[in-house]
């Protein structure tokens, strides 16, 4: 199983136009996060795209290739891009130029999304937000199938024989499915035989295991080799030297994020309390090694899934503590969970 990272890269706003040293400061310390993460064996370093203030990431491409010239072997991806609202050809493009540069490493995750601030602000009308991603993700399948293109839809002028460039090192770049629950979606990248993640926040990973199932029931009845899809689970993530370290260290920017989250769409105020459940019960990964490790060695006897993203919670958290976690994860949970599963296969 690959074990990996992602992050939307939290920061505190600025708030004006110029001058912004925040942002300027987090982004440093993203590419000191993927540098470490790269130099301590993990395998995947996921950047998410947003347009909101308090998120530094609107292009995760850029940020994959500043990591892609700083890194040697982790592979690179968007977790996710908000493919609705780009244009097809120029993120294939971005991708494959970042392919050149990482000899190899870029990935896209492309989704449709969590938050819906793309859509005005690149002019797109959110009652089409199920058409464009259907659209735009063939028109993507289809340039990376064919150097030469030929394609037309509802909203984008058609391409006639024109050729996209430049292309990938690898033979096709890998394209996932980012998706967050809906059954439509998990049908939809069965059916295509991609390789799909889930986000498992807020409910027990249990909720999870028919969609799961829906998923690779729907790949088998297009007549792909179930056996070789991909499959990933994308959970909170926060290791430390001790679990009362960890919950203490974790909670302040968990219980920010969930709330400020929370407030734009309704949510119940994040306590302590449903903290701990989410923790001993739900999808949280947050405390030792030994925990650490046992969380995801469940999920993985639900799922089998081949990767497993920690998505990293950083707003309240000092620097040095999230590069201790990174440092834990890569060198102590990451070698154990490897372990344990090539004892089981074997």
């Amino acid at each position: 199983m690959e074990l990996g990272i992602s992050t939307f890269g939290e920061v505190t706003p600025d708030n004006k136009a110029g001058g912004a040293v925040n942002a300027h400061l987090r982004v440093q310390q993203l590419l000191e996060e993927v540098k470490l993460a790269d130099e301590v064996g993990l395998d995947v370093f996921a950047f998410g795209e947003h347009h909101r203030p308090d998120f530094v990431i609107s292009s995760p491409e850029v940020f994959m290739a500043a990591a892609a010239s700083i890194t040697k072997n982790i592979k690179l991806t968007s977790s996710v891009t908000v493919l609705s609202s780009v244009d097809p050809v120029r993120a294939f493009q971005n991708f494959a130029t970042i392919d050149l540069i990482s000899g190899g490493r870029a990935e896209i995750i492309a989704g449709r999304g969590s938050f819906i601030e793309s859509f005005p602000l690149f002019g797109f009308d959110l009652d089409d937000y199920n058409e464009l991603f259907s659209e735009k993700l063939d028109m993507l399948l289809k340039i990376s199938e064919s150097e030469k293109l030929n394609w037309e839809g509802k909203f984008r002028a058609p391409v006639k024989g024109q050729g996209v460039y430049p292309r990938p090192l690898q033979q096709k770049l890998p394209v996932w499915i980012g998706v967050g629950g809906t059954p439509a979606s998990a049908k939809r990248a069965g059916a295509l035989g991609l390789p799909m993640i889930i986000a498992i926040l807020g409910s027990s990973p249990r909720h999870f295991v028919s969609f799961v199932e829906l998923y690779r029931e729907s790949a088998e009845k297009a007549g792909h080799d179930v056996s070789k899809l991909q499959l990933g689970i994308s959970s909170q993530f926060y290791v430390a030297d001790t679990t009362q370290q960890a919950q203490n260290e974790f909670y302040p920017s968990y219980e920010a994020l969930m709330n400020r989250v929370g407030r734009d769409r309704g949510w119940s105020a994040m306590t302590r309390e449903s903290f701990n459940y989410l923790r001993e019960e739900g999808p949280l990964v947050v405390g030792d090694t030994q925990h650490a490790v046992e969380k995801i060695l469940e999920q993985y006897e639900l799922f089998g899934n081949t990767r497993f993203l920690a998505q990293l919670v950083t707003g309240h958290t000092p620097h040095a503590q999230i590069l201790r976690n990174i440092e834990l994860y890569g060198t102590k949970v990451a070698p154990e969970v490897r372990k344990h599963i090539a004892g089981s296969r074997s």
